[in-house]
């Protein structure tokens, strides 16, 4: 049976190349950077090597700071609970955020608001877009960050960083984004985005697990988060991961190399699968922007046809899809950033999300093309109580 992969917003396989350094740094080079024989020493050139890699995939200048993290999900926190402490006791308790966020932004901002914190969750256009001017009209003077995702996770919409991020400097607001759904996909270039913190993860781009990064701008220093030694300028204690970080280095250059990829090949492909779908498979509905999108996603709802037996069918086809974030796969709850952006919540039910990588290919696509029309036709008899 064909075994089709068409859920890389969840996670993306590593990359062969950086498949091959990681097991080299786990397995012959496993020396700890911090000690000061051969066997550390011996593995500096190439961290070096790879947090350079790293910086130049989000165009960090060399006064800014990267931490490497274990991905977007405690660089998230770490942002947030650590500007949310430095204000504790001052005027500066309210928060900013979008109503779509990944878990690890809205979670994090619900927990803060049972800490005492302001939080307002702007809503969203129904094509999940977010307008500057909302943002100018919800800042306070108590108002301490404003974190808006760069693109989300289940719908693919690019949100207008930049220029939230300037109306956040004209009132001297911290900004953050979490770009774990960007990076890879389109030009990512932290200096020109103008937030002071970035969050990222190295499994969205072909990198490994547990392993990712948090942008800070120079001069907007945070406090540390774990504490214990003295690593990463003493901003994250812990034994470095030495293989994770090589690993991610080399998808970070793979991925900027394969920007001009993405925005060709990549969409093209999604594109057929989209029109297909929606010129050809009668009462289906695409969610999100159509234009302003990352060129692998695609979320569709199919009337009268459970997403989560769709899913289920289309993985008896060896084809992987999702029917939204990869954190909430197990909930049987409709989507909640479906449901907030106003979409019927019967139909949220009956939305799936394919999402292709460079690894996608013209053929995979066809397969899917020729088996899809028939799944959803069965499944729609079941629902309406026919038979086939």
């Amino acid at each position: 049976m064909k075994r089709i992969y068409l859920d890389n917003n969840a996670t993306t396989m590593v990359s062969p190349a950086a498949a091959k350094e990681l097991a080299k740094y786990q397995s012959i080079h496993y020396g700890n950077p911090s000690s000061l024989h051969s066997f550390g020493l011996d593995t500096r050139p190439e961290l070096r090597k790879a947090l350079d890699r790293i910086y130049r995939l989000i165009n960090a200048a060399d006064e800014d700071d990267v931490l490497i993290t274990s991905g977007a999900t405690e660089a998230n926190n770490h942002v947030i609970k650590s500007i949310f402490l430095a204000n504790q006791g001052s005027r500066k308790n309210h928060y900013i955020t979008s109503n779509i966020e990944h878990p690890t932004v809205y979670n994090t901002f619900q927990y803060l608001e049972k800490l005492g914190a302001e939080v307002t969750y702007l809503p969203c256009a129904k094509n999940g877009l977010l307008y500057p001017e909302q943002i100018a009209a919800a800042l306070k003077d108590s108002t301490a960050l404003v974190s808006i995702m760069a693109a989300n996770n289940e719908i693919g919409t690019i949100l207008p960083v930049p220029e939230i991020a300037k109306i956040c400097r004209g009132r001297k607001v911290l900004a953050h984004t979490d770009a774990t759904q960007a990076l890879g996909k389109f030009p990512v270039n932290a200096r020109e985005l103008g937030v002071d913190y970035l969050s990222f993860s190295a499994h969205k781009f072909h990198g490994p697990k547990g392993i990712g990064g948090l942008y800070i701008r120079q001069g907007k220093r945070l406090e540390p988060f774990f504490h214990g030694g003295e690593q990463m300028a003493s901003l994250r204690a812990g034994t470095l991961n030495v293989p994770g970080i090589i690993g991610m280095g080399v998808a970070a250059a793979e991925a900027l190399d394969g920007l001009d990829y993405e925005a060709a090949e990549v969409k093209r492909l999604r594109d057929k699968l989209e029109n297909f779908i929606l010129q050809n498979i009668p009462d289906t509905f695409l969610n999100g922007d159509k234009q302003r999108r990352t060129p692998n996603t695609l979320n569709v709802a199919f009337q009268d046809c459970e997403g989560e037996a769709l899913l289920w069918d289309l993985n008896e086809h060896g084809i992987a899809a999702s029917t939204g974030s990869a954190c909430a796969s197990e909930e049987l709850e409709s989507s909640r950033v479906l449901r907030a952006l106003g979409i019927d919540k019967a139909l949220s039910h009956m939305a799936v999300r394919f999402s292709l990588s460079r690894y996608t290919t013209e053929a995979e696509i066809d397969y899917v093309i020729s088996v899809l029309p028939g799944i959803i036709k069965r499944l729609r008899a079941i629902s309406s109580g026919g038979s086939m």
